[in-house]
């Protein structure tokens, strides 16, 4: 028997061919995920002392090499892995600003974990007192290294959400990168109630919001018989009239899409996710998630549905002017700092929007630059928040920021420049993004949204300004806030995102220009 299979003829079936897959060009998603399957492996048999530190070198190693990665393909211009992923200008950009903030949101993990009260971080094993053994239970009991290997797999997904270029692998990367954060918004331990109900909200909505792009999905395959996102662009060009699986499959894909940048009317789980995540977690979910978010809607409104762009202009007309009015006016009744932040997010999502609605190069090149200035700014503004405590933990109320300009003036300005930049005020990184999309959408004939957008940011000004006359002009209670000492991790996490938001206000031209030769999909 032996004898005869040696000298059979291997029939091979000529309508199987072996996938291509180009590990080089995907290298950024590939890092990341290879990345997040060795947090996992660390944290089930490295031993507890050492976990912590083994989890810091897996993931801000991972990430300096897919960013490293990310530049190398810089030039890179192709649909890779059998046409389901698109290494394009848009794609990288969008790659390298999600990981840029992605290294500095870890920071804030390694810093203060996931305690939305405050509490500093799980000491490390030597600073415990008693025995080995002791200090090994103790490290175990507080310390939560599991939130590594969850934000490595999230931030997997974002990478993955920008550069999909079929429907079915932008759900995978949209699952990827939801599901960790469900569990990361629900890892608080003092306000553990709170962070349980926000999570819950999260997860709810997300499944919902989940099937809506899937269904979604599905009519527009119905309609195109592809779900390649380009192969639906064609379909769509060479269709005659309104096809109903066309319509109904861009709503539904839509509110998919909505849902994960916090538009309104899909915005209601942004102040409660917000509010009630722990705090590094919600600087990190706020900055990175829009990023790949916004990077998957370009993507789908410019590529699939670029050539019925007449049909979905008006709604997302509508949403966009409603986001910006919903998140400017709603901010000025918040006394809680972070629901305020939160709605000050769905405001600037509706300036998004704007530049999105220009349905032009400028648009995708000026979306991209407000995407890196507002990520950098929203780090930076929930860094601040975790130092500054009450008795009970992080002074999340407003009227405990009362006089902090006089207990920490340093601390006090650089949250006042952040807030300014969110304003939108000249000189800053914001005011540039704001004109960038503004200009984009004059420039398309949008001038009545870009009205509407001015109001906004005129009405979202006072709120931001409220804080800083709080800050400034009011005298501290006698038990005011007080400001924590932040280690190195905090001190460079707030330095980098300082930098950039600096240089983008003050220098933004060379970054312009880097988004607008990067602001071109592959087709």
């Amino acid at each position: 028997m032996s004898a005869l299979l040696a000298v059979a003829p291997v029939i091979e079936d000529p309508a199987f061919t072996a996938p291509v897959i180009e590990y080089a060009d995907l290298a950024p998603i590939l890092v990341i995920l290879v990345a997040a399957v060795i947090g996992v492996l660390v944290e089930a048999f490295a031993p507890a002392w050492a976990r912590r530190t083994l989890q810091l070198a897996v993931a801000f190693g991972a990430i300096v090499v897919a960013f490293g990665t990310v530049v190398i393909n810089a030039s890179t211009r192709l649909i890779a892995a059998q046409g389901s992923v698109a290494v394009d200008g848009p794609a990288l950009f969008l790659q390298g600003t999600v990981l840029l903030l992605a290294f500095c949101g870890l920071l804030l993990f390694a810093e203060r974990e996931v305690d939305p009260a405050g509490d500093a971080f799980a000491p490390r094993a030597t600073s415990l007192p008693g025995s080995a053994e002791e200090r090994d239970l103790a490290v175990k009991q507080v310390t939560q290294t599991e939130v590594y290997p969850l934000a490595m797999f999230a931030l997997a997904g974002m990478v993955l959400f920008p550069a999909a270029n079929d429907l079915l692998t932008m759900f995978v990367a949209l699952e990827v990168l939801s599901l960790p954060l469900y569990l990361l918004a629900g890892m608080a331990r003092r306000r553990r109630l709170l962070s349980q109900e926000a999570s819950l909200k999260y997860f709810l909505l997300g499944a919902f919001s989940s099937a809506f792009f899937l269904y979604g999905a599905a009519l527009l395959y119905g309609f195109s018989g592809t779900i390649s996102i380009s192969g639906i662009g064609l379909a769509a060009g060479a269709t005659v009239g309104r096809d109903p699986l066309l319509l109904f499959g861009v709503a539904l894909v839509a509110v998919g899409l909505l849902f994960k940048v916090g538009a309104a009317p899909f915005h209601q789980w942004t102040p409660d996710v917000y509010q009630g995540a722990p705090t590094a977690v919600t600087a990190f979910m706020a900055a990175c998630t829009k990023v790949a978010a916004f990077g998957a809607l370009l993507r789908v409104f410019y590529v699939a549905l670029g050539p019925v762009r007449w049909d979905w202009r008006p709604m997302m007309w509508g949403i966009a002017i409603l986001t910006m009015l919903v998140g400017s006016i709603i901010a000025i009744t918040q006394t809680d700092i972070k629901r305020m932040l939160a709605y000050s997010a769905i405001a600037h999502t509706g300036f998004l929007l704007v530049g999105v609605l220009a349905v032009s190069a400028e648009g995708i090149s000026s979306t991209m630059f407000y995407l890196l200035a507002y990520g950098a700014t929203t780090i930076a503004a929930f860094a601040l928040v975790t130092l500054v405590r009450s008795g009970s933990g992080e002074a999340s109320h407003l009227s405990q920021w009362a006089g902090l300009g006089k207990r920490s003036p340093l601390v006090a300005g650089l949250f006042a420049y952040y807030l300014l930049s969110l304003a939108g005020i000249p000189l800053t990184s914001g005011f540039t993004a704001k004109f960038s999309v503004f200009s984009a959408a004059v420039a398309a004939d949008a001038t009545p949204l870009v009205i509407v957008g001015v109001i906004a940011s005129a009405i979202a000004a006072f709120f931001y300004v409220r804080v800083i006359v709080l800050m400034f002009f009011a005298d501290p209670a006698p038990d005011g806030p007080t400001v924590a000492i932040p280690s190195g991790m905090t001190v460079s996490a707030i330095s980098i995102v300082t930098v950039i938001s600096v240089v983008l206000g003050l220098f933004p031209q060379p970054f312009l220009d880097l988004a607008e030769q990067a602001g071109v999909f592959l087709r």
